[in-house]
């Protein structure tokens, strides 16, 4: 797996050891980044369930100005950890230890605000069906902020209740994203493809 664009483009990133963890592939990877388009320059990224970090390293690759990864399984942290050695990363981006939504709540709590939030939960967990209502519970999205959620076709984000508007879902194979906006704000642009 390597970082696909960018000031780090084509460095290897380390993998989380064994099956626990699936990594968002390069070609899904790529299509999330090219709707996001000029909207990570500069911004805030929340890295939820980062596994190996890659979209959140990805992002910061692009121009993020910083990232937040949370990550709870200790071989996960130990592989972001590596990979944002290797990167020379370490100003940029911070790990956050907890479960989610535990996350959710701590980061709320410290006032931080994201202007995009990724998310790739456990496909069989079940933790991405309310994932549009605890973010919107904890306010940490940015106004014109935007959630972005990856998941199967079976699994997806649930619908979009009070304060979520739809913005695009792609499908790539067994892989959907799915790009939500606060209802009560624009989204900052985002690529028409």
């Amino acid at each position: 797996m390597r970082i696909i664009a960018g000031k780090y483009r084509g460095r290897r990133l380390r993998p989380v050891p064994g099956r626990k963890t699936r990594p968002t592939g390069d070609r899904v990877r790529e299509a999330l980044f090219s709707v996001l388009g000029e909207t990570v320059a500069g911004s805030r990224v929340l890295d939820l369930f980062a596994g190996t970090g890659a979209l959140g390293l990805e992002a910061l690759s692009r121009g993020a100005a910083r990232v937040v990864m949370v990550e709870n399984d200790p071989s996960a942290r130990a592989a972001i950890e590596a990979n944002i050695a290797s990167l020379g990363a370490a100003a940029d981006v911070r790990i956050h230890p907890a479960a989610f939504p535990a996350a959710l709540e701590d980061l709320s709590g410290a006032g931080e605000e994201f202007d995009i939030v990724l998310a790739d939960p456990p496909y069989r967990s079940g933790l991405g069906g309310n994932l549009l209502d605890r973010l919107a519970g904890f306010a940490i999205l940015a106004p014109g902020g935007v959630a972005v959620i990856e998941h199967s076709p079976e699994t997806g984000p649930g619908p979009a209740g009070p304060g979520w508007r739809p913005l695009r879902r792609k499908r790539y194979g067994r892989t959907v994203l799915s790009f939500f906006a606060r209802s009560d704000y624009q989204p900052r642009n985002l690529h028409p493809n």
